[in-house]
Order: C-alpha cells, then sequence, then structure tokens
C-alpha cells in the first residue's frame, strides 16, 4: 500500500529546483501521492501548476498566518473561486501562529475565519496551522462546526487533540514525531484513532530521524511513517494502509 505525504512545498527552495528527481525518489520508497500546500495567495498558480504536471500531485489553496497582515483583502469568496480547480482538494494551509506573532493576531483570525467560510462554501476540508494559539484555534473552529479538516504537523497538548477530534479534525504528524525532547508528542501519537491519523512531511522543513540536518523532502515521510509505526506497534504497511485510506476519506476530492 503507497504513502501519502498529506503535507508539503513542493513549490519551495530545497525541492523546486529538481522537482521530477524528488518526486521519483519519494516514489521509489512506497510514496504514492502528494498535497502541495500553498502559504501566500502568489503561490496559488505555483501549486496548482505542479498538481497539472503529476497525475498524484494535488494541491491546496490558502494563506498560511505569518501572512496574514499581507493579505488584508483576502476573503472567502477568492479563495473559493481558486479551489473549484479540479487538483484542488483542500482550503489551506491557515491558522493561528502566536509563537513568532509575524501578522497582527486580530488579522490572523479573520483570515482563519475567511478560510473556514470558504471550506464551508465549496464543502473542502481545511488544513490548520496552529501555534502557541490553542484556545482561539479550537474557539474559532467551533464557529463553523460543518467544516472538518486536519490539524497538520501537529506539535499541540493531548488537550488539543482531544478537542481537534471532538470537532471531527484528523491528526497529521509529521518528523517531529522523531525528536528525542518529543516525548509527550509521541505519547499523543500511540492514542491517536486509527481512523484520525496522517502523516507528512512538511517538506523542506522538519526532516525525521535518520536524515536530521538535510533539507526534507517527500520521501522522508516513510521514515515518520515507520517510526509512527513503531511507537503504536503495528507494522509499517498497516501505518501506509491505515493513513493513505485515511487520506482519501478526509480528501474525497482526490478519491480515486
Amino acid at each position: 500500500m503507497p504513502l501519502i505525504d498529506s503535507h508539503c512545498h513542493l513549490n519551495y527552495p530545497g525541492l523546486v529546483e529538481d522537482e521530477a528527481a524528488v518526486l521519483d525518489r519519494a516514489r521509489a520508497r512506497g510514496v504514492g501521492g502528494f498535497l502541495n500546500i500553498s502559504t501566500r495567495q502568489r503561490e496559488w498558480a505555483e501549486v496548482v501548476a505542479a498538481a497539472e504536471r503529476h497525475p498524484d500531485v494535488w494541491a491546496a489553496i490558502g494563506v498560511h498566518p505569518h501572512e496574514a497582515d499581507q493579505h488584508p483583502d483576502l476573503g472567502a469568496d477568492a479563495l473559493a473561486a481558486a479551489a473549484a480547480h479540479p487538483q484542488v482538494i483542500a482550503i489551506g494551509e491557515c491558522g493561528l501562529d502566536y509563537h513568532y506573532d509575524k501578522s497582527d493576531r486580530a488579522a490572523q483570525q479573520d483570515r482563519f475565519r475567511a478560510h473556514l467560510e470558504a471550506a464551508r462554501q465549496t464543502k473542502l476540508p481545511v488544513i490548520v496551522h496552529t501555534r502557541d494559539a490553542e484556545d482561539d484555534t479550537v474557539a474559532i473552529l467551533r464557529e463553523t462546526p460543518e467544516v472538518t479538516g486536519v490539524l497538520h504537523c501537529f506539535t499541540g497538548s493531548r488537550w488539543l487533540a482531544e478537542q481537534g477530534l471532538g470537532l471531527g479534525y484528523f491528526i497529521s504528524l509529521s518528523g517531529i514525531v522523531t525528536f528525542k525532547n518529543a516525548r509527550d508528542l509521541q505519547e499523543t501519537a500511540k492514542v491517536v484513532p486509527d481512523d484520525k491519523l496522517l502523516v507528512e512531511t512538511d517538506a523542506p522543513f522538519l526532516a525525521p530521524v535518520p536524515n536530521r540536518g538535510r533539507p526534507c523532502e517527500p520521501a522522508f515521510v516513510a521514515d515518520t511513517a515507520a517510526f509512527v509505526a513503531g511507537l503504536r506497534g503495528v507494522d509499517a504497511q498497516e501505518i501506509a494502509r491505515q493513513t493513505t485510506a485515511n487520506f482519501f476519506q478526509l480528501f474525497s476530492k482526490a478519491a480515486p
């Protein structure tokens, strides 16, 4: 059963220069699909173009919370219009990041709500980035209960995981779960329900063990999946089977 990298940035430096080889290396390790994520409006055409070049690549349309101040006029209608493309299967990434506060918090919240409204309009899932903003993230997600999605690159508390799961959201684990200092996250990873688990790289960031110090690429999702399998006491092929099934359950627009 092939794996799917449910979150990568193929248009970022470190990957974009050799896109075809990057994808081929991942395919050689059993990765059969890639969700390519935008973080700024000017990237939307790039992520869609990559999806048009490769039948196993899909795109997500969104604006990262770090970029909220740079998109003051972004509304749900623009997001929904861009998401009409057949290879766009999700809204995001979007959310709240109070760790760096690169954008005004009120602006982050406003753009987050616009993404959720676009997800409601399009009936697409939303890809949520949250860091040091758990209470506000959960409160805003509760405003649109008909929307579901994924808490991507999950590093939050057990409470956040429980709240997200209670709202129907999936939990996606990145290479961070393999880090020696990620003990709390590893304990959470053991108890995420089988049918709510995804894996990702967030490439070119956060290379998992044993690839620390190297630019991350989608092939490394196999290492994260193998580590998660060990945590959960199952075979790596079972993690591949379950997370791939979960991917198509959540991102149903991509389903075969």
